[in-house]
């Protein structure tokens, strides 16, 4: 089975990195897979959106993503996120603190960001 290399990468750390069977994002302009031998683009993240990274051995990688790019290119894919968190690490009851917080401000995008941090982790925002 053809695999691509995926590198997830935040503004402060590489977030996680290898070999996928597809990788599926939110972009401004929609949702986006990338299977093996896809055109080259680059495209928009979304603010509080999910990337999901589809391993051969049928494991799913989630992570939580605000704002940054999706980069395809005949060497893999590559994420640039401002913000990136993979679904293990997020703590959802400090995530649920942070939504409470956003709404009761009425902050959209603090909103969003905890509402895709919940979703990520598979817990109900």
């Amino acid at each position: 089975m053809a695999e691509l290399h995926v590198e997830l990468v935040s503004v402060e750390r590489e977030v996680w990195s290898g070999e996928a069977t597809q990788v599926t994002a939110r972009t401004t302009e929609g949702d986006i897979g990338v299977l093996p031998g896809h055109a080259p683009l680059l495209g928009q993240l979304a603010d509080g959106g999910i990337v999901t990274i589809y391993q051969a051995g049928g494991e799913t990688v989630l992570a939580a993503v605000h704002g940054g790019f999706l980069s395809v290119t005949e060497q893999g894919v590559t994420v640039l996120a401002e913000v990136a968190e993979l679904a293990a690490d997020i703590d959802t009851s400090r995530a649920k603190a942070a939504l409470d917080k956003a709404r009761g401000e009425s902050d959209v995008a603090a909103q969003r960001r905890a509402e895709s941090r919940l979703r990520a982790a598979g817990q109900p925002a």
